[in-house]
């Protein structure tokens, strides 16, 4: 009678721990996970929420910035803007007089928003002239960008500096500008 009250013993306590692992496997894990993923959620939401009133909060002084930028753009005229870019460069060669060997120009249509019209520089001059030149391209309301600056002596003691640069226009489509009303 011991054997079988072991025997009946030994078949609950191994039910038990097969329920406990079923249970373990089709509630708690699962529930758990579900648990952790919304806590993942709600987390992001929050972060979400916060950006949202930060750039709510900021909002007049974002759509005043983006607006001066519109302003600063290139026209959406290839010809006018090729034109323009010619007299900056020819403009902030003159403020620093430094001398322009080469000046190239090509369009790129890398999106339907915006167009962008790559130039690339080649000058030579004192490391005042360059510098000046520079600062005169950085310091220009207009949408340039510099994507490349190469500088390198022409001379052993480093007189003569010439400069290769490459620089991005801005021209927005007037869907862009259109939609930012």
């Amino acid at each position: 009678m011991k054997i079988n009250n072991r025997q009946q013993l030994l078949t609950i306590l191994a039910l038990v721990v097969v329920g406990l692992f079923a249970a373990d496997k089709l509630l708690i894990s699962p529930l758990a996970r579900l648990w952790m993923n919304r806590a993942k959620t709600i987390t992001n939401l929050r972060k979400q929420v916060a950006d949202g009133k930060r750039l709510q909060s900021r909002s007049q002084s974002l759509n005043g910035r983006w607006a001066e930028m519109r302003t600063n753009t290139f026209p959406n005229n290839p010809s006018l803007t090729e034109q323009q870019m010619l007299n900056a460069f020819d403009k902030w060669a003159q403020e620093s007089r430094i001398n322009v060997t080469s000046l190239s120009s090509q369009w790129k249509h890398d999106s339907d928003d915006y167009m962008t019209l790559q130039c690339k520089v080649e000058a030579v001059g004192s490391l005042t002239t360059v510098s000046q030149f520079l600062y005169d391209i950085e310091k220009d309301p207009t949408a340039l960008r510099l994507d490349q600056v190469e500088l390198s002596s022409k001379d052993n003691e480093g007189q003569s500096i010439s400069l290769a640069l490459s620089a991005s226009a801005l021209v927005l489509t007037p869907q862009t500008q259109t939609q930012s009303q």
